[in-house]
C-alpha cells in the first residue's frame, strides 16, 4: 500500500503523489479520483436469510491529457510499484489515441463559487448499525408483507442494503473536492397467486441517506403486499382515450425520455428533439422541473459535479418553457456554448395543492398507472411507447385493475396535456416527482 514514510498516505497525499508522477511521465494535465466504499446487503426469503453480503472496495481513477489526447483507467491497487507502472502505461496509451482538441480539463475559473452548505449526506449514526439490526429490519418487512398478503402469497423476498462512501478528487490545474455519504434501502417484493396461472409480482422499496428517515418498517412491507394484491385480476380493457395519472413512484419512467434529450451530448450528436427548443414551450404551464443540489439529506445533493463545477440550483423547465440544457465541459467546447453542468442532482417537480384521492374523485374516468413493462423513447423524434399496469376509476370509484395496455405518444404532445400535479412528491428518490395528471391519452391493448 502506498505509504509516506511508515504510514499510509491520506487521500490528499496520495492524489498529490499521483499527480506529480503523472506530470513527470509526460502528461500535460491529469485528474485523479479516489474512493472508498463499504456496503452490506441482507435478503430474506421464507423467513430465512438467503443473501448476506459485505464488501469494502476502494479505487483510483486517473485521467490523463497528453497533447490533445486523452485516456482514463481505474485500479484498486494503491501500492507504489504498481501505481508507477499504471501511470506510465496510461500516459503511453494516451499518446496513441486519436487527437481530440476539445478534450481538456476545464478552465479553472469554472471551479470558483462552490457552496460550503452542510448537505447532511452522511448519517452520523451509520457506524452504530449492527448486524442484528440489519437482520431485524429485513425480517420486520418480510413479516408485514406475509401478513398482509395472506393466503395469496406464493413468495416474499425482503431485503436491507446500506453503504457508506468517501470520495476525493484533485486535478493538476487547481480543483480539489471531497465528499462522503451514506445510504440505506429497505423493501420487499411479493409474488401472489391469481386466477389460472397468473402470478403477479409487486414491490415496494424506499431509500434514504439517514436510517431515521425511513418510514415504519411494517408500513414498507404492507405497502409491498398491497401493491401486489392491486395487480390481482388485472386484464386488458378496450382501447380508450382517457385521463391517465402517472403515480409518483414511477413518473420518472416517462419523464426520463424528456430529460435525456436536454443533454449537450445528445444535442451535439443530432439526437435531440429539443435541440432548437430552448426558450420555447415544450409542455403545459403545470410542467416545472428544478435541479436542486442543496436539499439536506437529498439523495442527489452535492457541492460539485464531475467536471468540478460548483453545484447550483437551476430551473430546467419553467411553467412549460425549456430554460436550460445540461452542458458539460467537453460538449460545451464542441458546441461553442457556455458550460452549465452535464449532470443532475435532486430533480424536483413542485407539488400541487390536491391529494391523489381528491383528484381522482373529480374525474369522470381515469387510469392510475402504477407500473410499467418495457418501453422505449426516441431522443431524436420524441416518440415513445411504454407498456402499463394500473387501476381504472370511474366517477371517483375503483372499477378494476388493468394490465397488458400500452401508451404510444410524442413528448411534445404528451406534456402539453399535463393538467394537474398532485401534492405527493416521492421523497425516497433523487427524482422527487409527485403524481402527474395527463388528459386525453390513448391507452391501447397490446
Amino acid at each position: 500500500m502506498t505509504k509516506a514514510g511508515n504510514r499510509q498516505m491520506s487521500f490528499p497525499e496520495l492524489a498529490d503523489w499521483v499527480i506529480s508522477r503523472t506530470l513527470k511521465a509526460g502528461a500535460n494535465d491529469c485528474r485523479v479520483s479516489l474512493s472508498k466504499r463499504r456496503s452490506v446487503e441482507i435478503n430474506y426469503r421464507d423467513r430465512k436469510p438467503e443473501v448476506i453480503k459485505e464488501a469494502t472496495t476502494r479505487g483510483l481513477y486517473l485521467e490523463v491529457f497528453v497533447n490533445n489526447r486523452y485516456a482514463g483507467q481505474s485500479t484498486p491497487d494503491f501500492r507504489n510499484s504498481t501505481l508507477e507502472s499504471f501511470i506510465t502505461g496510461l500516459v503511453a496509451s494516451a499518446r496513441i489515441m486519436e487527437e481530440d482538441p476539445y478534450r481538456t480539463l476545464p478552465d479553472p475559473k469554472y471551479y470558483e463559487g462552490r457552496s460550503d452548505a452542510d448537505l447532511q449526506t452522511a448519517d452520523p449514526d451509520y457506524s452504530s448499525l449492527t448486524p442484528e439490526e440489519r437482520h431485524s429490519m429485513a425480517r420486520a418487512v418480510e413479516e408485514a408483507c406475509l401478513s398482509k398478503g395472506g393466503d395469496k402469497v406464493i413468495s416474499v423476498e425482503a431485503g436491507e442494503y446500506d453503504e457508506s462512501y468517501e470520495e476525493y478528487i484533485k486535478t493538476s490545474n487547481g480543483f480539489e473536492g471531497s465528499s462522503n455519504g451514506t445510504y440505506c434501502n429497505i423493501g420487499a417484493s411479493m409474488t401472489a397467486q391469481d386466477a389460472g396461472d397468473r402470478r403477479p409480482t409487486g414491490y415496494n422499496y424506499v431509500g434514504c441517506r439517514y436510517r431515521s428517515d425511513l418510514p415504519p418498517l411494517e408500513e414498507v412491507g404492507i405497502e409491498a403486499a398491497r401493491r401486489t394484491l392491486d395487480l390481482m385480476g388485472g386484464k386488458k380493457i378496450p382501447t380508450m382515450k382517457t385521463t391517465v395519472i402517472l403515480e409518483n413512484q414511477g413518473a420518472g419512467r416517462v419523464l426520463n425520455g424528456l430529460i435525456g434529450p436536454m443533454s449537450a451530448s445528445n444535442i451535439q450528436q443530432k439526437r435531440s428533439f429539443l435541440a432548437e427548443k430552448k426558450g420555447l414551450p415544450i409542455g403545459s404551464r403545470f410542467l416545472t422541473i428544478v435541479d436542486d443540489p442543496f436539499i439536506p439529506r437529498g439523495l442527489g445533493s452535492k457541492s460539485y459535479d464531475g467536471d468540478g463545477f460548483p453545484a447550483r440550483k437551476r430551473m430546467l423547465i419553467n411553467e412549460g418553457v425549456l430554460d436550460e440544457f445540461l452542458v458539460d465541459w467537453y460538449y460545451s467546447r464542441k458546441l461553442g456554448w457556455e458550460p452549465t453542468s452535464g449532470s443532475l442532482s435532486n430533480i424536483i417537480i413542485p407539488p400541487g395543492k390536491r391529494s391523489l384521492p381528491e383528484i381522482i374523485s373529480d374525474l369522470n374516468r381515469c387510469i392510475v398507472i402504477t407500473d410499467y413493462i418495457g418501453g422505449n423513447s426516441n431522443s431524436t423524434t420524441g416518440d415513445f411507447s411504454v407498456g402499463i399496469i394500473g387501476k381504472l376509476y370511474e366517477n371517483g370509484k375503483f372499477v378494476r385493475n388493468v394490465a397488458e395496455m400500452n401508451i404510444a405518444d410524442n413528448h411534445m404532445n404528451f406534456w402539453n396535456r399535463l393538467v394537474e400535479v398532485a401534492n405527493d412528491p416521492w421523497i425516497y428518490s433523487q427524482a422527487r416527482f409527485p403524481s402527474l395528471v395527463i388528459d386525453d391519452v390513448v391507452v391501447a391493448g397490446i
